[in-house]
């Protein structure tokens, strides 16, 4: 059996409202010294991620908001709750400082997540006399950057070390388990701690309820009902937990700032400045064993203008791909030519998203097809601009036209509608060949020469028997024909409702068509939408 490692783990309750604070205090009146501290405290706030609660503060949860919680529900609880959004970003770069302060104090430090850290106690408990006191000088560090109510929990393996964190009171905010008093410890808490929902639910459904129930269970039981998962998580419950604590690295600074003085005011210019810096920011990152996918470029001016945008890449960016980023960056003001709104002071290039280098090797035979495609987009791309190559994406949505969407090459697709969605209405397989980008005017008559119109129950007023272009010439038979189905959207929107029927026509040609009744206010209208070629 693995040794296990004497830890000690840092928490930080409530640290995402706390981070949030630390950037953007609350304005409460009276203003108290320590605005953060004072603001989770006194004021009841909510951050929001997906449209339900993802942390509150202790106001906050004294009026019933919980973590989960829809926010029109949480209002409702407290109507004085304010709602921010959950930025994660923020909260792991906020917490960042943290870890380097604790570095200082303790080196080592590994980051488990924002508002928890991972120690080895085995030094700082020599270092400080006991592992009673080098969680007071932790406890004490962070009250001097501000951070109040930290807890420290001390025992054998990081889990139990972080329970015991989250056990210690605002009196004690250190708590200790004695060497080989793991098991004991964990026994009366619950099996929801393991964080494993299917887990959870099955053994309460076996009458589980505590982690010291589910240690009991034979370890072979366990590893042959739940397989690898389920017995390392009855090893956490019954205090054996050998997973070493693995010292945080800080990562090397691969930001590249360029300073112009004076200030530029020509696209050319400034691109041409950030060339040499485009290059040893690529060599720096190849130095380090990555590639970027993901940069994200910043822009001052004299002014005081900024512009911050993130530019994705299909592969990973060159040297030239940076400097065609920087370009249209800037000439998305529009004044290309006759020079920018002010000059530009700095030009800041982060790497946002880094991959290991190896995924990104060219094969020994070169990667086919593909990397020339790609090699001939960009190159089309960096004479063109951004907006120049374009690439189509399937949306969500019930009509042919909501599901066409074009996207710059190498941008990641952002879809006002998700294509994951069932979107009861939409057309099925297999979809159309040809769709029409402005659908086609019609008309289409029954067999004694009557407009076809289609009532509010879905019933065609005479079977369709022709239809021809708006212009009438060209008419053509309908040999055959299914539908309508309707479809309905907006209902409450006058100006962008849809209230429509669609139905598929094969002409006496043999060719096979779509075509849509739209009924608006002012009257009904047909058209060809799409064809089967």
């Amino acid at each position: 059996m693995s040794l296990i490692t004497r830890s000690m783990v840092l928490w930080v309750p409530d640290w995402p409202i706390l981070a949030s604070l630390r950037v953007e205090p609350l304005r409460v009146e009276p203003l108290p010294a320590n605005a953060a501290s004072a603001g989770a405290t006194d004021a009841p706030l909510a951050l929001i991620e997906k449209g339900l609660v993802f942390a509150c503060s202790a106001a906050a949860r004294i009026e019933g908001v919980q973590r989960g919680l829809r926010v029109r529900e949480a209002q409702a609880r407290c109507t004085d709750l304010i709602v921010r959004p959950y930025e994660q970003q923020l909260d792991s770069r906020t917490f960042e400082t943290v870890i380097t302060a604790i570095e200082e104090l303790m080196p080592g430090v590994q980051l488990v997540r924002p508002g928890i850290a991972a120690i080895r106690s085995r030094g700082p408990a020599r270092y400080y006399g006991g592992e009673q006191p080098a969680g007071l000088a932790l406890v004490a560090l962070l009250e001097s950057l501000g951070i109040p109510g930290a807890r420290v929990g001390i025992a054998d393996g990081p889990f139990t070390a972080e329970q015991a964190a989250r056990t210690a009171t605002s009196a004690y905010r250190v708590r200790v388990v004695p060497e080989g008093a793991s098991a004991e410890f964990l026994g009366n808490l619950p099996v929801s701690l393991l964080e494993d929902p299917v887990l959870i639910t099955l053994l309460r459904r076996l009458g589980i309820s505590s982690l010291g129930e589910f240690a009991a269970l034979p370890a072979t039981d366990v590893l042959g009902r739940f397989g690898p998962d389920g017995a390392h998580l009855h090893a956490l419950a019954g205090g054996l937990d050998s997973r070493p604590i693995v010292a945080h690295q800080p990562p090397d600074e691969l930001d590249c700032v360029v300073a112009f003085e004076p200030p530029l005011d020509r696209v050319d210019q400034v691109t041409f400045g950030v060339r040499a810096s485009a290059d040893d920011f690529v060599q720096r990152l190849v130095a380090s064993k990555l590639v970027c996918t993901t940069l994200r470029i910043e822009i001052e001016t004299e002014l005081g203008d900024y512009s911050e945008r993130s530019w994705l890449h299909p592969r990973s960016f060159t040297a030239s791909d940076v400097v065609d980023r920087v370009r249209w960056q800037l000439q998305g003001s529009g004044e290309v030519d006759s020079g920018l709104r002010s000059g530009v002071s700095a030009v800041r290039i982060v790497p946002e998203v880094v991959d290991a280098i190896g995924n990104h090797e060219v094969g020994l035979f070169g990667a086919g097809p593909d990397e020339r495609i790609h090699n001939g987009l960009a190159r089309v791309q960096s004479m063109l601009g951004h907006e120049g190559v374009l690439t189509a994406v399937v949306s969500g949505g019930r009509t042919l036209a909501d599901r066409q969407k074009t996207v710059p090459w190498g941008d990641r697709p952002l879809l006002p509608r998700s294509n994951l969605l069932p979107w009861p209405g939409q057309l099925p397989l297999p979809l159309p060949a040809t769709i029409f980008a402005a659908p086609h005017p019609v008309f289409v008559y029954g067999a004694d020469g009557t407009d076809v119109v289609v009532d509010e129950r879905g019933r065609f007023s005479s079977a369709p028997s022709r239809f021809s272009p708006a212009t009438g010439k060209d008419p053509r038979q309908i040999t055959a024909w299914a539908g309508p189905w309707p479809i309905a959207e907006r209902w409450w929107d006058a100006e962008a409702a849809l209230n429509a029927s669609r139905f598929q026509v094969v002409d006496d040609r043999g060719v096979a068509w779509l075509l849509v009744l739209t009924r608006r206010a002012t009257g009904s209208s047909w058209a060809a939408e799409a064809r089967y070629d």
